[in-house]
């Protein structure tokens, strides 16, 4: 890689020959990892080249979501740092790594490193075998563990067999493979219970239901009814967790007593059930010394925990509490450090045809949802490849997909091969993306048409229309391109009403995205929302709040930005009737099999994917491994 093209990532003052220069040039170290390192040996008197490699690639595993690092695989699971939305193509392989004993040896000898679980955590660093954490990291995965494990040892819960043997057989009546109504027995007699499975496999459905079990059990003892928290990593999450909730209770054979409790629960953000301590900006308010107060609490989109936030979590929730942990563990995890949910999970995922894997703890509290309610045909079996990593079976399901992107019976599927990065700004006069220009304008036109009379309800039913989904926010596959390729071709088609078309400004029909969470308004990361017509001519903005629409001045919404396209992350919890998936170069980082497995399962009619054969099955090839110790901890070396 030239010096030049390097800028401000490069570290000045280094030898030519320091390990940390090399490693920093090729672009696996940022400059923040090779100051942090430099600076720990400094303080910690350690002069040695090798450990302070380590180090630096320890500072760095969190920031790309690792827990650890670990020393015997860093050669095969590194990558360089991205630079506009690809990677460069450097071969890792030749950096003079360190030989893993060697190495893990002079770390263990260092006075920055903690030798063992054991060890005093007087130290910045913590070795585990041939894995090197930050101890705050290390810290939080014992902790993760140590609660869960906790929860799964405890004793049975006390319920009325009776009662619930009437309630699994009167609230689960179409569960034919029983495993809906075995999650919610679970999650009566456990501390712990995971329901895990795919999108439309009833996750929410179980949730709704077992709230009714555990209402009915709580009565039956006559104690206090039950205080329960509903809690999703995002607020996004959280509001679509609450409206399905109270959707199911509207037709659950309940008491008009359990029903009104059920309607009356809300959600919010894990960060905001446990609250912002006033002495410290990084202490929650609700902690181990602080517990909630709530009696069960329910954790939907695990899989985007981050291991920190889980930590803080758990902390906080009483120890005789109930803990439900809901999510799909093939979606992508968290920006942040760990992959909690999938690691939770781990094995279970290895016996599909079992709800658990018996004889273990942490299993017999795992239920894997696997019946599709959402999609059949050949939109599900595309799911299914991709989630079992068949690149040839994704491939000929995609071959053979059906030509109208318009289907609605079966799931459709449809495959351009066309490489995005070498069309660039030709993408308007691309004959074979014509499909994809005719979708978003006739999604956008319904969008337009809507917005344009005013009609919040009709404009918000047309944005879940259609979504073109991105792994990157930049470059030809990005979200901002195809953003702008969207406005561009319905400002063709509309132009008396889209207005300001590429620049980002307000006009009829615009869709929105929320950035951040903005408690005043009650709007949060990730909300959709849709600019439409006032009655005296002005614009506004509308969100689905619940059943009800509420508007907003465009004037108070700072950090939103258009939402034709968005990225596979920002999409996780959402559903749409059509998805395109635009895929970047084999190169990208952001390539893996999770984000092509979130953005196909994203749709409920019909999946377009736009990519080359190339691009489709590096994306199979390359499953996410995130660095943690949590499985082996909840499992033991060998489930």
């Amino acid at each position: 890689m030239p010096p030049d093209d390097l800028g401000s990532e490069v570290v000045g003052g280094l030898s030519p020959d320091s390990l940390l220069r090399r490693f920093n040039r090729a672009g696996v170290l940022a400059a923040a990892d090779v100051h942090v390192a430099l600076a720990l040996a400094r303080l910690g008197g350690d002069p040695d080249e090798a450990v302070a490699l380590a180090v630096a690639l320890a500072v760095r595993a969190p920031r790309v979501g690792h827990v650890l690092a670990d020393l015997a695989n860093l050669q095969a699971t590194v990558v360089v740092n991205a630079r506009h939305g690809e990677d460069e193509d450097i071969d890792v392989g030749e950096l003079p790594w360190p030989e893993t004993g060697t190495w893990a040896r002079l770390l263990a000898r260092s006075p920055l490193v903690a030798a063992g679980d054991k060890a005093p955590g007087d130290r910045p660093l913590r070795l585990v075998g041939n894995a090197l954490y930050l101890e705050r990291y290390w810290r939080d995965e014992c902790s993760v563990a140590d609660d869960m494990v906790a929860r799964v040892s405890a004793p049975t819960l006390a319920v009325d067999e009776e009662l619930l043997a009437d309630g699994l057989v009167r609230l689960f009546p179409g569960d034919p493979a029983g495993l809906q109504s075995r999650a919610a027995a679970v999650s009566a007699r456990h501390l712990l219970s995971v329901v895990a499975g795919g999108p439309g496999t009833g996750k929410t459905t179980t949730v709704a239901r077992l709230l009714a079990l555990l209402e009915e059990q709580f009565a039956a003892i006559g104690g206090p009814a039950p205080r329960v928290a509903l809690v999703a990593p995002t607020g996004k999450a959280a509001a679509r967790m609450a409206e399905a909730v109270h959707d199911e209770a509207r037709r659950l054979d309940i008491t008009e007593h359990a029903r009104a409790r059920l309607l009356a629960l809300e959600a919010s953000t894990v960060h905001r059930l446990l609250g912002r301590h006033p002495g410290g900006l990084n202490r929650s308010r609700h902690d181990s010394t602080n517990r909630l107060p709530h009696d069960l609490v329910v954790v939907d989109e695990t899989s985007m925990m981050s291991l920190p936030l889980m930590a803080r979590l758990l902390e906080a929730v009483r120890s005789d509490a109930r803990l439900v942990l809901v999510g799909d563990q093939e979606q992508l995890a968290s920006v942040e450090a760990g992959a909690v949910l999938a690691d939770i999970v781990g094995p279970a995922t290895d016996s599909r045809r079992s709800p658990a894997l018996p004889g273990t703890p942490v299993g017999q509290c795992i239920t894997v949802l696997q019946v599709n309610h959402r999609f059949s045909g050949p939109l599900a079996e595309l799911a299914r490849s991709v989630r079992n990593g068949d690149g040839d079976a994704v491939m000929g399901t995609l071959a053979s997909g059906l030509a109208d992107i318009e289907a609605t019976t079966g799931g459709t599927v449809r495959w351009l091969d066309v490489d995005l990065a070498e069309l660039a700004g030709n993408l308007c006069d691309v004959p074979t993306l014509e499909p994809v220009r005719s979708a978003v304008v006739s999604a956008g036109n319904l969008l337009v048409e809507a917005a344009a009379a005013g009609d919040g309800p009709a404009a918000l039913a047309a944005l879940g229309r259609l979504r073109l989904l991105c792994a990157h926010r930049d470059g030809p596959a990005g979200a901002s391109t195809w953003n702008a390729r969207a406005e561009q071709w319905l400002a063709t088609e509309a132009p008396t009403v889209v207005v300001g078309a590429g620049r980002g400004d307000w006009y009829v029909g615009r869709p929105v995205i929320v950035r951040e969470n903005d408690y005043g308004l009650g709007l949060f990361n990730g909300d959709t929302g849709v600019t439409i017509r006032r009655e005296d001519g002005g614009l506004t903005v509308a969100f689905q709040r619940g059943t009800a629409v509420v508007t907003f001045s465009p004037a108070r919404l700072a950090a939103v930005d258009t939402a034709f396209a968005m990225t596979a992350h920002r999409a996780q919890g959402s559903e749409f009737d059509d998805v395109v998936v635009l895929l970047p170069g084999v190169s990208s980082r952001a390539l893996t099999r999770e984000l092509f497995y979130t953005a196909v399962t994203r749709a409920r009619r019909s999946v377009t994917v736009v990519g080359t054969e190339a691009s489709v099955r590096a994306a199979i090839d390359r499953p996410v491994a995130r660095a943690s110790g949590l499985t082996t901890r909840l499992w033991g070396e060998s489930p």
